[in-house]
Parts: C-alpha cells; structure tokens; sequence
C-alpha cells in the first residue's frame, strides 16, 4: 500500500469524538501551552503562564519566544511544566551557526525543550545533506536531556511522499520529535500529515537508540478537533504509546476551552 493510500484510509476511519471531562482530563498533560504573538510583552505571558494550570491539571509545557525564557523558568521551576523555545522560528531560514548560538543561550536561560524549524525550503530545493548536518547539528548543542522538536512545516512540503521523507530524515538525524507546523502559515496541521508522520515513526523506531515522537500544531483550537490527533496516534502506534514523552499538542486557544468545561 502507498503512502497516500495507508493516509487515507487511517483518517477516513477517525470518529468524531465530544468534548467531555474525562477527554479534557486526558489531553491536557499533553499540551503544549503556546505564546508566539509578535506584541506578546512580559505582562501578557505572565498573565498566559496563570492559565497553565487548568481544572483537569498542569498543561506539559509552555511554549514562547527566547526573550521570555528566563521568566518561564522561574515561573515553573517548582512545577511540573517544561519550559519550551522556538529556533530558526518561522521561516526556517536562518544561518545554521545563528541557530546553534539561539538554542545555547536558550538553554542558558533555563529552556528544557526546542522547537527548531526545519529548512525546508533549502530540503525542497535538493540540500537533504545540508537538513540531516543542521539537525545533526541542533541536537548536539541539546545533549540528550533537551527534546528536540523539530518543526517540518508539513503545509510547506506539501506532498504525502515530501513530508514522509523529511519525517524519516529528521528522525534518523537524531530529532526527538517531529511537529506539523510553526501555525505562520496558511496550512496548518491537518489529518493527513499526521498520519505520515505517525507511520514514519512507527517505521523507524526500531532502527532508533532512543524513543521519539510527534507534536500536532497550527490551528487546533477545539478539544474535538486535539481528539482526531490523539485517536489517529492510538490507531496507529497504540493506545499506551500517547504520553506526554511522545506525544503532543501544540495550541494557544484550547487551554480556554478546557478550563470552561466542568
């Protein structure tokens, strides 16, 4: 079977799913609370980081830009919240040696986990060696006790057979994670490219030292639509693998709806 064929028939037999207590008990350990707004000041994510806990428990992690790394670190040093960054963040674009000095002062400050974008316009272009060195590279400065997320942009990519390639590079590069998107674009996570991802990873983990994982993000804003991630990834790598160390939700709205729901 095809990748595009293997995709398929995974989301086409996704449910829809209702919001409910014991739904949003579950989701929320594997949230990725995320500020990346361009006016975000040290008041409002002071203000965002209040909402990390929420009645069904701590979100996984925060998520904002480097600058409010140090105040995160403070914030959640007695919790059980990781404190996340963005490298090379949105356009993926930046000078590898730029990158690697981001991510260092980034754990500095007290940062536990990167989401570094992935060149992926310099992959779509032919330079796969360069992706595989710049990842190679990122991990390295991250040591093995900082996740690495990397962000492949799978709305970028575009095709099902681009975006599996990429996921298995990525992967074999030493990336901790996989993530969908940076939610800058106009095509966000969907379906589809999370199925690929998935089925790359369930692939390749054999061939891994180390367990890896895959980060939904870029427009999911309802607890329905966090649902169809989580059931595509009980489908295809099993119920008992969806943890918060291999599986996340990347959203800035649905700490909200979680908190309305009783």
């Amino acid at each position: 079977m095809e990748w595009s064929e293997a995709v398929a028939a995974y989301v086409q037999s996704l449910k829809s799913v209702k919001s409910s207590p014991e739904l949003a008990l579950r989701t929320v350990g594997l949230l990725d609370y995320t500020s990346l707004n361009d006016d975000d000041t040290d008041a409002s994510v002071a203000a965002f980081f209040e909402k990390a806990q929420t009645p069904f428990g701590y979100v996984a992690a925060v998520c904002v830009y480097p600058r409010f790394v140090s105040l995160a670190a403070t914030q959640f040093a007695d919790l059980p919240v990781k404190v996340a960054t963005v490298a090379n963040f949105p356009e993926g674009a930046d000078k590898l040696e730029s990158v690697l000095i981001e991510i260092g002062r980034a754990l500095e400050n007290g940062a536990q986990e990167i989401d570094v974008v992935f060149p992926y316009t310099r992959y779509l272009a032919g330079e796969r060696k360069y992706a595989h060195t710049f990842v190679e590279a990122c991990k390295d400065v991250c040591g093995d006790d900082v996740l690495l997320k990397v962000i492949l942009e799978t709305g970028a990519l575009g095709e099902t057979t681009i975006i599996a390639d990429a996921c298995y590079d990525v992967l074999a590069a030493g990336a901790d994670f996989v993530k969908t998107s940076t939610g800058k674009i106009a095509t966000g996570a969907t379906l589809e490219a999370a199925a690929t991802m998935l089925l790359v990873i369930r692939h390749i983990q054999p061939q891994l030292k180390h367990t890896v994982g895959f980060k939904a993000a870029g427009g999911i804003r309802s607890l329905e639509q966090a649902a169809q991630y989580i059931e595509l990834a009980d489908q295809i790598m099993g119920r008992d693998w969806v943890t918060a160390d291999t599986f996340r939700i990347g959203a800035s709205k649905l700490v909200d709806t979680l908190s309305a729901i009783s």
